[in-house]
């Protein structure tokens, strides 16, 4: 019997707009290599029309995959409890943990950004049911295809998410905060409203300043 193998990647965690997706890929061992041929790579280095067509051919081959969405609430709560180690790298690896019990491989790699690999590894373990051998690493999206794999999953659906609010509030740009047009759109959302809309995470810096101090928004 195939060992199974998965991949679990984030996408949207640095972004100021929008939930921050995590999900994971399983397939046999000894067919994961075929993600190569379909031309699976780091998701940062494929167009969005590449990525659109490989989430569904991987999701055809795949044994399994999975999804878990945090909520910019949910990450303002953590980054602003101020709590040592139980802010956004342990809220990822709750999620994380959630997609690998929904999964139950035999082997999960697993995109660190924790700086201590280990300590990610031991945090999603302590609080998962099923219990694979797990490897963080970083930059596994760019080692491993089944994680590169995940990291396609998980920035089309966020893509999706992101399209939909366009669609809704107007162009905000890339949602990042070193984007002119997303600083540009928080100001101009203040200075009409007053109020951020729910998918705004208030906790990052650059919107804490514009919201600590709002005669910026008419700069």
């Amino acid at each position: 019997m195939s060992i199974l193998v998965a991949g679990v990647d984030e996408a949207g965690r640095g972004c100021v707009i929008g939930p921050l997706i995590v999900a994971g890929v399983m397939m046999e061992e000894d067919r994961v290599e075929s993600l190569k041929l379909l031309g699976v790579r780091d998701s940062k280095l494929l167009s969005p029309k590449k990525r659109e067509r490989l989430r569904w051919e991987i999701e055809a081959v795949a044994s399994s995959c999975a999804y878990f969405e945090i909520p910019p609430h949910a990450i303002d709560r953590v980054v602003e409890g101020g709590v040592k180690l139980r802010r956004l790298n342990y809220l990822e690896a709750l999620a994380m943990a959630r997609v690998i019990d929904e999964l139950r491989p035999d082997l999960v790699y697993v995109d660190s950004s924790d700086v201590d690999t280990s300590r990610l590894a031991q945090q999603i373990l302590r609080v998962m049911r099923w219990k694979p051998q797990i490897f963080c690493e970083h930059n596994a999206d760019k080692v491993h295809p089944i994680v590169s794999a995940a990291s396609i999953l998980a920035k089309v659906r966020r893509d999706r998410i992101i399209e939909e609010l366009r669609r809704s509030h107007g162009d905000f740009g890339s949602g990042y905060p070193s984007d002119k047009k997303t600083i540009e759109f928080l100001k101009k959302t203040l200075l009409e409203g007053g109020e951020l809309p729910h998918f705004i995470r208030r906790s990052w810096k650059t919107v804490k300043r514009l919201l600590m101090h709002p005669k910026l928004a008419m700069e």
